[in-house]
């Protein structure tokens, strides 16, 4: 059996398709740090990819990478096959040739390939990975500080095999950086998805204590975004999901008051816990806001104008990064008259954006009667999986899906 071994920092460049998992429930049993399966090697000095010999791919004297031409096309779009390389969910940087950084909730990847397993070779102080294995979920994934190597999946009968890689935690635990995928075959092309969507919320949409059993207090063993109303939607619906998430913040006024750094000062940001730019090449199809309850936690609400003014300056910027994009304002987690009180600023706010000539643009109330509580009032993954089927709806209702 081949080993093919991939420097992600080129890889990624190679990739022209997008890829979200299949819908699953979350076993709980953990997978340690285990040895690594196959050769592997260091990232070259000249930036070359390090793919292997295989049937379709070569490597020029230079060490750059190429693809020779087989005369087939996809026959749903008539363009030439994607060629094989990492595809990466979520927000990255490949810049660097120690490896591909990632932040926020969610972030991963995608690898189909023909052969028998693949490792991973990273530095993750985040804590638990969802792994699916052909659609399969596996046992969640222990991960720890420092570059190691991870089995994500071995053994397997010889042939197409689709591994999937995903970031239960959020960004406040630090960067991902993913140094290289070694697979046993031939590393192929990513399995295509026409689909975009991308939420920008708080704890609630990085999944905060949702497999917790209240009492208890936040922990990254609890946190899984991979069973969040967002993931959960965006896999019913075929959707690729890129999160903007972070415990605590809000739109004007993080929780407690707080105004250091609302969630619109950091949503530019490539890496979660640093500030450089994202280029938003990625385009969403959707892109739904879920922001205002951190802003309402307290006593020391945002009077309207400021909360209002600042959501419509907000979408703004959304449509400026996203021209073609749906924008979903949801409504927040809130109860009784503040409820009610913040639904009139959330309509408020959609009617100045419309009024402003962006008809694409619409408000929504996703929230469901709570099942349970999960760690510090935060729900459960039932009540996310209800949040979910409102969102699916509200999705087919603008979007058609």
């Amino acid at each position: 059996m081949r080993t093919v071994i991939v420097s992600l920092w080129v890889a990624s460049l190679l990739v022209t398709a997008c890829y979200s998992g299949l819908a699953g429930s979350d076993p709980t049993t953990e997978t340690d740090a285990e040895g690594s399966t196959g050769t592997t090697t260091d990232a070259p000095a000249d930036g070359s990819s390090t793919v292997a010999s295989t049937t379709s791919t070569t490597v020029d004297p230079d060490g750059t990478t190429t693809v020779d031409p087989d005369g087939t096309t996809d026959e749903s779009t008539g363009a030439p096959p994607a060629e094989p390389g990492i595809h990466w969910v979520g927000r990255f940087d490949d810049t660097d040739p120690a490896g591909v950084r990632m932040g926020w909730s969610g972030v991963g990847l995608v690898a189909r390939f023909d052969g028998t397993g693949a490792t991973v070779r990273m530095d993750d102080a985040g804590r638990y990975f969802t792994v699916l294995v052909d659609g399969m979920l596996q046992p969640t994934l222990a991960t720890s500080t420092g570059m190691q190597d991870y089995v994500l999946a071995s053994g397997l009968p010889a042939g197409e095999h689709v591994i999937e890689l995903y970031r239960r935690t959020e960004g406040s635990f630090g960067p991902t950086v993913i140094e290289q995928v070694t697979i046993d075959g031939e590393l192929l092309a990513p399995p295509p998805v026409a689909r975009r969507m991308e939420i920008i919320g708080d704890s609630i949409s990085c999944g905060y204590g949702n497999e917790g059993v209240s009492p208890c207090s936040f922990s990254a063993q609890t946190e899984n975004h991979y069973m969040t109303y967002g993931a959960i939607a965006a896999r019913a619906v075929g959707a690729e999901l890129h999160t903007v998430a972070w415990s605590g913040k809000g739109m004007v006024y993080n929780f407690g008051d707080d105004v250091n750094q609302p969630l619109p000062e950091l949503y530019d940001r490539t890496i979660a816990s640093s500030g450089d730019p994202w280029s938003f090449d990625w385009q969403p199809d959707v892109v739904a806001v879920n922001l205002g309850t951190n802003d309402f936690s307290t006593d020391g609400d945002p009077p309207q104008p400021l909360f209002t003014d600042a959501y419509v300056e907000f979408l703004g910027h959304l449509r400026d990064v996203y021209p073609g994009a749906f924008l979903l304002v949801l409504q927040p987690s809130l109860f009784g008259a503040e409820n009610d009180m913040v639904q009139g600023y959330l309509m408020d706010v959609v009617a100045q954006v419309q009024a402003g000539g962006d008809s694409n643009v619409a408000y929504a109330d996703v929230n469901v009667t709570w099942i349970g509580s999960g760690c510090d009032g935060h729900p459960t993954v039932a009540t996310h999986e209800g949040m979910a089927g409102r969102l699916v709806q509200e999705l087919q209702a603008h979007l058609g899906w």
